[in-house]
C-alpha cells in the first residue's frame, strides 16, 4: 500500500466534528416553526381588539424577535463562552437596575402589577431568569473547592437569589420568583452543593414560598381556585375554565390551524400565556404532544451536551439553561391543563413576546456554544481542528490543478 493510499484511507476514517449539534438545532427551529403559526393563528383578533392594530401586528413583532434572537443565539455562538466571565458583572448590573427601575421608578402597570418597560416591550424579569442561570454557573464553578462550607457556599448562594428575588416580587411577579428560586436549587444541586444543604434550602424556599403566596391577595385567589378546580373543574378559575374547553374542543385531531373559536370568545392572552391551549385546540392531543415531546427531547438533547462539554463550566452553563427553558415549558403548559396553580410563565419559542423570545434564544446560543467548544476539542484531539479547511478534492483523489502557463505571445 503506497503512502498516498495510506493517507487517503486514514482521512476517511476520521470523522470532521462539527461546532453544531444539528439534532438540537432542527428541534429549536421546529418550535420556533410552531410558535410563529400559532401566533399567526392566535394574534390577530388580540392585535386589533386589545392593542388597536392591525391583524398582522403581532404576528410581524414576532418574527422580527425571533430574527433578533437568532442574530443574538449566533453571535453568542461564535464566542468562547468563557470569555463571557468579564460581563458577569456588568450583567447583573445592568439586570439589578432594570428590576429597581420597573419596580419603583418607571414600570408601566398592568394587570395589577408593574413588570414591563416602553410599552411592554421590556420585561426585565425575563432577563434576570437567564442572568441569573448564568451568573451561578460561573459562580459555582469557581467555588468548587469551597462549595461545601456555609460561609463560602450556601449562604452567598441564598444572597445572590434573595436580592433577585425581592426585586421581582415587589412588582410583584411570583411566577418569576419561582422560577428563579427554584433554578438557584437545581444549579447548586448541578453544581455539586452538599444534599443536605439542598434539602435545607427546599424546605425553607417551600416555607417562605407559602408564606409569600398567601401574603398577596393575588397569590391566594390563585391557590383557592387551583383547589377548587381539583375538586370540581366547573369552580376552577376563568382562565383554566376557558383552557380546559378549548382542550376538550380539540379533541385528538384538533378543528384546524385558525379555526379555534375559544380564542374569540374569551380565552385571556391567548397568544402569550394561554398559547398552549390554542394549539390544544386546532391541532388536538396530536399536535400538542408533539410539542410537548419536542420539550422532552430538547431537554434530552440539552443535558446531552452539557454531560460532553469540555469542562465544569460548559457542564453547567448547558446543563442550566436547558433545564430552566424546560421548566418554563413544563409550568406553562401544566397551568393550562390545571395540573398547578396559575403562573404567568411564558411557552418558550411560542408565546408571543420579545423579552421572553431573545432571553431564551440567547440561552440556546450559549447551548450551541457549549456544543462548538466539546465539537472543537475533539477535532484537536483526533488531529482535525474546526478551522481545518475542507479538502475539496475528495481526499486528493483528483489530480492537481495545473500551474497557470503563460502564452506565447506573454
Amino acid at each position: 500500500m503506497t503512502d498516498r493510499t495510506k493517507k487517503r484511507k486514514t482521512l476517511k476514517e476520521r470523522t470532521l466534528h462539527l461546532g453544531i449539534d444539528v439534532p438540537f438545532l432542527v428541534c429549536v427551529l421546529a418550535l420556533l416553526a410552531i410558535g410563529l403559526l400559532m401566533v399567526y393563528s392566535a394574534g390577530w383578533e388580540y392585535s386589533v381588539t386589545t392593542l388597536g392594530e392591525k391583524p398582522d401586528y403581532l404576528f410581524k413583532r414576532q418574527v422580527q424577535f425571533v430574527i433578533i434572537g437568532i442574530i443574538g443565539a449566533s453571535i453568542i455562538y461564535a464566542i468562547d463562552y468563557h470569555r463571557f466571565k468579564k460581563l458577569l458583572f456588568p450583567m447583573m448590573a445592568v439586570v439589578i437596575f432594570l428590576l429597581v427601575l420597573v419596580s419603583f421608578i418607571y414600570g408601566e402597570t398592568r394587570l395589577g402589577a408593574r413588570r414591563a418597560l416602553f410599552q411592554g416591550s421590556i420585561q426585565p424579569s425575563e432577563f434576570a431568569k437567564l442572568a441569573t442561570v448564568i451568573y451561578l454557573a460561573f459562580w459555582l464553578y469557581a467555588k468548587q473547592d469551597v462549595l461545601q462550607h456555609l460561609k463560602f457556599g450556601l449562604f452567598p448562594l441564598l444572597g445572590i437569589l434573595g436580592l433577585i428575588a425581592g426585586l421581582i416580587m415587589a412588582q410583584p411577579d411570583l411566577s418569576a420568583v419561582i422560577t428563579v428560586v427554584l433554578m438557584g436549587g437545581i444549579m447548586f444541586f448541578i453544581g455539586g452543593g452538599n444534599i443536605r444543604q439542598i434539602i435545607i434550602v427546599m424546605v425553607v424556599i417551600l416555607i417562605l414560598g407559602s408564606l409569600l403566596m398567601f401574603a398577596y391577595p393575588t397569590g391566594r385567589q390563585r391557590v383557592a381556585e387551583f383547589i377548587s378546580g381539583l375538586q370540581d373543574p366547573q369552580n376552577a378559575s376563568y382562565h383554566t375554565q376557558r383552557s380546559i374547553e378549548a382542550i376538550v374542543k380539540g379533541g385528538f385531531w384538533g378543528v384546524g390551524i385558525g379555526h379555534a373559536t375559544t380564542k374569540f370568545t374569551g380565552l385571556p392572552v391567548a397568544p402569550t400565556d394561554s398559547i398552549f391551549a390554542v394549539i390544544a385546540e386546532e391541532l388536538g392531543i396530536f399536535g400538542s404532544s408533539l410539542v410537548i415531546f419536542l420539550f422532552l427531547f430538547f431537554l434530552w438533547r440539552g443535558l446531552h451536551i452539557a454531560n460532553q462539554a469540555p469542562d465544569l463550566l460548559g457542564k453547567f452553563l448547558a446543563a442550566g439553561i436547558t433545564t430552566w427553558i424546560f421548566v418554563e415549558a413544563a409550568i406553562n403548559i401544566s397551568v393550562m391543563v390545571n395540573i398547578i396553580p396559575m403562573a404567568g410563565n411564558a411557552l418558550p419559542f411560542i408565546s408571543a413576546g420579545g423579552s421572553s423570545m431573545v432571553t431564551v434564544m440567547a440561552g440556546v446560543g450559549f447551548i450551541m456554544n457549549v456544543s462548538r467548544a466539546t465539537a472543537h476539542q475533539k477535532n484537536i484531539e483526533e488531529g482535525r481542528p474546526l478551522d481545518e479547511i475542507i479538502d475539496l478534492r475528495r481526499d486528493d483523489g483528483w489530480r492537481s490543478v495545473s500551474r497557470p502557463r503563460r502564452t506565447p505571445n506573454a
